[in-house]
């Protein structure tokens, strides 16, 4: 039975996949993340007021067990100037922030196991 359920949400795309183990699933989140990361930052844009690259979520990548409301879940967010936004919740989102030595996605397994 499959444990831990990693959504990426990218754009207008949803993709998903599922491990058996938590550093499998961060693991895939990581490298996941860098390859968002990869496609350079999102610009500038202007709506009713102007939102600059870091203010805007380029994708936001989720683990979870079991179903909404009964299980562990945090998530990263890939901001459009390429910095990483560890959160911990998922309708109280509370961000994770790393000690001294530690990765966004060490915070997240720390907080997941």
């Amino acid at each position: 039975m499959t444990r831990w359920r990693l959504v990426i949400r990218h754009g207008p795309r949803v993709d998903q996949e599922n491990f058996d183990d938590l550093d499998a699933a961060v693991g895939a989140m990581e490298r996941r993340s860098e390859e968002i990361r990869g496609e350079g930052p999102l610009r500038e844009i202007n709506a009713l007021r102007d939102y600059q690259p870091g203010q805007r979520v380029h994708a936001r990548l989720e683990l979870s067990t079991r179903g909404f409301g009964w299980g562990k879940e945090a998530g990263i967010d890939v901001m459009g100037d390429g910095a990483l936004v560890p959160y911990v919740g998922v309708i109280r989102k509370r961000r994770l922030e790393p000690t001294r030595g530690q990765s966004e996605f060490d915070a997240i397994r720390g907080a997941l196991a």
